[in-house]
């Protein structure tokens, strides 16, 4: 077997590359955007594919540089903290508290379903985790970072697992949401006003316009909040680590993150929101694509029938918990049953699922701000934080290493 080594450098060019012939594919293959799936799982899987095709029939196989694609990846956990004004989740009142339990719970629920697939299947629970939670309500991203905290001690395949069970969470997610939260409206006969509603992130904020060109002094002064949040994040990575307290470096990155945004929000001094989320969409959408070329799938083979009976019955649990729980404690009416469709969709695959689930609802049977603004202040902030530390917890238990 010929080895072919790529830089950093060239990696990165791979990795963009995959990304652009990822954003074509979806925005030409119709069931490909209806589905929304990422444009670099598109990419990366693609390249995968291939470079596992080259190393079938010529026997030669292309390795990948993983540091530059490290540092993306704590690059955009940064930008989520950064993000996440803890200050405003007090807005949603008693039904986002209502909404921030029953994900904890549905997060509870999934690693168990993900432990017990694995076990039954005799392997080790740790992949469970990644076929729970870590790769359902975390997404591509989150499973392909605790993939490397799983590979760290041992885990030999979790990266192919981890994304693998993202990927298939991501369409499964994507296929069910909007049906179930459409049918369950009708069965009903919930009705929302009769103005069809239009997502409120898709309409630009008085005196701006879709396509803000960002000057470049705020632009570098973002790049150095960002890089300040990580190395703060790097430090308390570092003492945790001295307490013997092990935490994944992107978990520390967002902390950083979320400790300068809310020590600026007590001095009432407002950071700039819009650079940083496009660093973030950038940095993500970088990583996915250089991370998902880089899986060896020619070791996933065995796996695939576990993965698909995961996802069957994930799709159950995470159905039942959101319409026999909370549904009904948020008051049975049009409001709580587009909010389930959105708890639905990210539950299971993305935020973006979960807001396209709801938009799409909403444009026939009426508009819910209400459903949209307790969506998008759970699922921005508090799942990924609810998620990473219910995982830890599980990480704690005997049957973990």
């Amino acid at each position: 077997m010929q080895s072919i080594t790529l830089s950093e450098l060239q990696t990165l060019a791979a990795g963009l590359a995959a990304l652009a012939v990822g954003t074509a594919l979806s925005r030409h293959i119709k069931v490909l955007e209806r589905l929304d799936i990422p444009s670099p799982v598109i990419g990366g899987v693609l390249a995968a594919v291939c470079v596992a095709l080259l190393r079938s029939y010529t026997e030669i196989e292309v390795l990948f540089a993983s540091r530059l694609s490290d540092f993306l990846l704590l690059m955009f956990f940064t930008t989520v903290g950064l993000s996440a004004k803890l200050s405003a989740l007090k807005t949603g009142g008693k039904p986002l508290m209502i909404l921030c339990g029953i994900t904890v719970l549905m997060i509870v629920a999934q690693n168990i379903t993900g432990v017990l697939v694995a076990t039954a299947y005799g392997a080790h629970p740790y992949y469970g985790l990644l076929i729970g939670s870590i790769s359902l309500v975390g997404g591509p991203g989150t499973a392909a970072a605790w993939a490397i905290e799983a590979q760290a001690v041992g885990v030999t395949h979790a990266a192919e697992v981890a994304v693998a069970g993202a990927t298939l969470a991501v369409i499964a997610g994507a296929l069910v949401a909007g049906p179930i939260t459409g049918w369950f409206v009708r069965r009903h006969d919930l009705k929302g006003p009769a103005r069809p509603s239009k997502a409120p992130w898709t309409e630009p904020q008085p005196g701006t316009t879709a396509e803000t060109i960002v000057p470049v002094e705020r632009t570098m002064r973002t790049a150095l909040l960002i890089i300040v949040a990580a190395l703060i994040g790097d430090t308390l990575n570092t003492w945790a680590r001295s307490t013997g307290l092990v935490l994944p470096g992107f978990l520390t990155a967002m902390l950083g993150g979320v400790l300068i945004t809310n020590v600026a929000d007590l001095l009432k001094q407002e950071l700039d929101f819009g650079p940083i989320e496009r660093n973030g969409q950038i940095a993500l959408q970088s990583f996915l694509a250089m991370y998902l070329m880089s899986l060896k799938l020619w070791t996933m083979g065995a796996i695939i029938v576990p993965l698909v009976v995961n996802v069957a019955l994930q799709i159950v649990v995470t159905t039942v918990v959101a319409f026999t729980l909370l549904f009904r404690m948020l008051g049975r009416d049009y409001d709580a049953a587009l909010t389930v469709g959105g708890f639905i969709g990210f539950g299971l695959s993305s935020m973006a699922v979960g807001m396209a689930t709801m938009d799409k609802v909403a444009s026939r049977h009426g508009p819910s701000p209400k459903a949209f603004l307790l969506i998008t202040l759970a699922g921005s902030f508090f799942v990924d934080l609810a998620n990473a530390m219910i995982v830890q917890l599980f990480l704690a238990l005997p049957m973990f290493p």
